[in-house]
């Protein structure tokens, strides 16, 4: 389980495709207090820490990317590249302090930036949510994109616009984004259930 609050911006160091695909993400987090099999949120994925070390560079971990991930995540949609920055979260532990919401890893969809707006200090972004998912999202929630949790401001059909502070531009990979890029979205647990009684409830 992660919180959706950013610890690392890593980078693309390297990718290969085998049987999967194996990407090199550097880091900051001290690689030696890394555990092979440990869960890092990567950019809102949660992938398998797979190896693990340092070098001249600094430090980095390993993670294999299934064919499954890569359909429903914008690591296969857009594609990880060399020296890429990407969101990264350690997995929650217990006694940690929960700033964002609850979040899985396990990413519902690829959302597309419509636009992004400057409006004084912060940026407005624009999302266009998959369909199916739309409904899942509501103005004052939460959501998590590339494992950033953030609220919703406003919701117009499957579209809804999301405020980013100087702060959260400053420490996440936020600071690239463009126009039509595609973005992961985990829509909010809490979310995901009352909809479920609704249904159950017709």
């Amino acid at each position: 389980m992660f919180t959706g609050i950013v610890t690392d911006i890593g980078k693309i160091r390297s990718v290969e495709m085998r049987g999967d695909m194996r990407a090199r993400i550097g880091t900051a987090y001290e690689a030696a207090g890394i555990d092979i099999g440990a869960s890092i949120a990567c950019d809102g994925c949660c992938l398998t820490v797979v190896d693990r070390g340092t070098d001249a560079v600094g430090h980095w971990f390993d993670v294999d990317v299934s064919a499954e991930s890569l359909g429903k995540t914008n690591i296969g949609a857009a594609g990880w590249a060399e020296g890429q920055r990407i969101n990264l979260e350690r997995a929650l532990r217990v006694g940690d302090e929960l700033g964002g919401h609850i979040v899985s890893g396990h990413v519902d969809g690829v959302a597309r930036i419509v636009s992004i707006t400057p409006e004084g200090d912060s940026k407005r972004f624009l999302f266009e949510a998959p369909a199916d998912l739309a409904r899942f999202i509501a103005p004052k929630g939460s959501v998590a994109l590339n494992g950033t949790s953030l609220t919703v401001n406003e919701v117009e059909g499957a579209r809804f616009g999301v405020n980013m502070i100087p702060h959260t531009q400053d420490v996440t990979a936020w600071g690239d984004a463009a126009e039509g890029d595609a973005v992961n979205l985990e829509i909010d647990t809490l979310a995901r259930y009352v909809a479920r009684l609704a249904d159950c409830a017709d």
